[in-house]
């Protein structure tokens, strides 16, 4: 049995590889950024279908934000290699994932648009990435995150339209005191900022809400697209929820930006799972 463990900030895709059958799982994210090794434990712990398998896996593959350094990485090794006794533990970063969900035979630039943003360049064998994430209190443009603090710095400032200041009043139990105290006391911040993706969601068709994301799109290709050489010859790839969802002002910005978009997936870990069976299984 082998795992094959796709996470982001928020959530987890686990796929369970037994001989040609797949089965999928479902976690919280797991980033050693913000989790230890004992709350990664208590937290697979509840969930009593894979712990039921966790003495027959055999190898396990986890890709995850925030494990781009020997430290980090040591964080999340050691809390799977604790549930997992019997199995080699691999950890990597989540964008070496993107890279291989994207991969389709040669050179990419390959982009996650989720909780958090990166990108990077892959050409099959070398995974190149110029400009760091730098987080969603420095960086990641055109993230979940980065579109929550977006909103609530508009709500917090009387800058939304009125119609969608009074949704969010109906929806929310919030102001200033409340939202400042969850973000800068509180754990997990960057999550809780792009937990108000569905909101902002349901008000896409709003002019006000459409240059928002736009304008985080263009800050995103300018930022973390457009320093690749030629990139106007290469295909761009993305993952994540936000560049799903958006799809269609992804591309409209791309387009105007004059880069090639190729994949847009929302969740890649079933390709992530094609690329380990053809190169690493």
């Amino acid at each position: 049995m082998v795992f094959i463990i796709e996470s982001g900030s928020t959530k987890s895709d686990w796929m369970l590889l037994e001989n040609n059958a797949i089965r999928e799982y479902s976690t919280m994210g797991y980033n050693p950024c913000f989790h230890d090794s004992q709350t990664i434990v208590a937290s697979i712990n509840k969930n009593d279908s894979i712990m039921e398998l966790s003495k027959q896996v055999t190898k396990v593959f986890f890709y995850g934000a925030g494990c781009s350094s020997k430290k980090m990485n040591k964080v999340v090794h050691h809390a799977l290699s604790s549930i997992f006794s019997n199995a080699s533990v691999v950890i990597d970063h989540d964008l070496k994932a993107c890279a291989y969900a994207t991969y389709r035979g040669k050179p990419t630039v390959s982009c996650i648009l989720g909780t958090g943003s990166n990108s990077c360049f892959f050409d099959g064998e070398t995974l190149v990435d110029l400009i760091p994430a730098l987080g969603y209190v420095l960086g990641d443009e055109g993230s979940g995150s980065y579109f929550g603090k977006k909103l609530l710095s508009s709500f917090l400032y009387k800058k939304l339209p009125k119609e969608i200041e009074q949704d969010f009043l109906e929806k929310f139990d919030l102001n200033s005191e409340k939202i400042i105290e969850r973000v800068y006391q509180e754990g997990n911040a960057n999550v809780y900022l792009a937990s108000f993706m569905p909101f902002i969601a349901s008000h896409k068709e709003n002019k006000f809400i459409q240059e928002m994301i736009k304008e985080g799109f263009k800050s995103f290709i300018k930022t973390h697209v457009l320093c690749y050489e030629n990139i106007e010859k290469a295909e761009v790839n993305f993952v994540g929820s936000i560049s799903s969802v958006f799809e269609n002002e992804l591309k409209e910005v791309a387009k105007e930006l004059k880069i090639n978009v190729g994949q847009i997936i929302r969740k890649p870990a079933e390709s992530l799972v094609d690329y380990h069976k053809k190169y690493l299984l």
